[in-house]
């Protein structure tokens, strides 16, 4: 294993094949007009089907994309010392961080998180009792100087294609289009620079762990390396999502499972490294507002038993943040926590 951190080893059970299964039936949705009558049965098969689905003709600016991925190479090959002094910590989840762990195990990868729109407010701590709020604090670096603007910029086109997405995902739940814009009101939403260097262990560790995405949607930009692997819903395996140029990644999160009451499902994922290239992606994610109680609607449980209990967005995500930073001695939250028992 040579010099390689003991801490980034998966468990034997968890490595990744070396053998890649490449996942042609992954869904491409093509959201031009042209197309617009078969939208929403493809949305739901897709999100049925696979928790995962990509777009092309999704309307985001190709040159905002390149702009973003451009500003990411450059700040990742900063000196450390340099990307350190945006670090996040236990009190600010924004900024620079290198020490990532999922499932307990550490990923192979940096990142740089930043939220909008701004202001935008979390809970302080995972305690019911107590109401206080933290306002969250982007840190942008002084190179690139354009980080700041082109985050901004690419934010904008993520939440309009995002609440494009959503309204088909709730008229393919048979709900009106813009039934979950409320709940969105004062959002916190993310967006994520990946940064994965080349791994002399590639068999032994993962970028990111097996996970779901505990947030309502997650749109990925993937550079054309790729490593995103999902693990398919009618037998467990592993498969590999091959990279469209110019698509979007979409998987539905754990909220919207809870939503749906189970009719959809966040799928796991995970990211392999390899030996030879490093590989970067943007993900963005969106969430309602921390003062939302997510719950089974009202709609969709009628003449059913809602499957999980109520629980506050806010408090739920200050509780996840904890194990970013420390290996827990359990599991951390999931949604399975908040499941009726049958």
């Amino acid at each position: 294993m040579g010099d390689v951190d003991p801490a980034f080893i998966q468990d034997t059970l968890h490595r990744p094949k070396l053998a890649v299964i490449e996942a042609e039936g992954i869904p491409l949705i093509d959201l031009s007009s042209a197309n617009a009558s078969n939208h929403v049965s493809q949305i739901a098969d897709a999100c049925k089907n696979w928790g995962f689905f990509q777009v092309i003709n999704h309307g985001v600016p190709s040159e905002s994309r390149r702009k973003i991925e451009d500003a990411a190479r450059k700040f990742f090959a900063l000196p450390l010392e340099e990307k350190r002094k945006v670090s996040r910590d236990e009190v600010n989840p924004l900024g620079y961080f290198d020490t990532e762990h999922t499932k307990n195990v550490r990923d192979w990868k940096e990142v740089f998180d930043c939220v909008v729109p701004t202001p935008a407010f979390i809970p302080a701590s995972p305690d019911p009792d107590d109401k206080e709020l933290n306002e969250l604090t982007n840190q942008w670096p002084q190179y690139p100087p354009e980080l700041r603007e082109v985050c901004e910029e690419y934010a904008r086109e993520m939440e309009k294609l995002a609440f494009k997405l959503l309204g088909l995902i709730s008229l393919s739940l048979g709900l009106p289009e813009n039934r979950f814009n409320l709940l969105f009101e004062e959002s916190t939403n993310f967006i994520r620079l990946n940064h994965y260097p080349p791994c002399p262990v590639p068999h032994l560790a993962l970028g990111l762990g097996r996970h779901k995405d505990s947030r309502a949607l997650t749109i990925l930009a993937q550079d054309d390396v790729g490593g995103l692997e999902v693990k398919r819903k009618t037998n467990g395996e592993w498969v590999r999502v091959k990279p469209t140029p110019d698509a979007y990644i979409i998987n539905v999160g754990d909220i919207i499972q809870v939503w749906s009451n189970d009719t959809y499902e966040s799928v796991e994922h995970r990211v392999t490294v390899n030996s030879e290239r490093e590989r970067f992606s943007i993900p963005f994610f969106i969430s309602p507002g921390h003062h939302i109680w997510v719950k089974p609607l009202e709609e969709l449980t009628k003449g059913e038993k809602p499957k999980y209990r109520a629980y506050n967005w806010g408090k739920f995500f200050a509780t996840r943040r904890r194990s970013n930073f420390k290996k827990l001695d359990v599991e951390n939250v999931q949604i399975s926590h908040f499941k009726v028992s049958e």
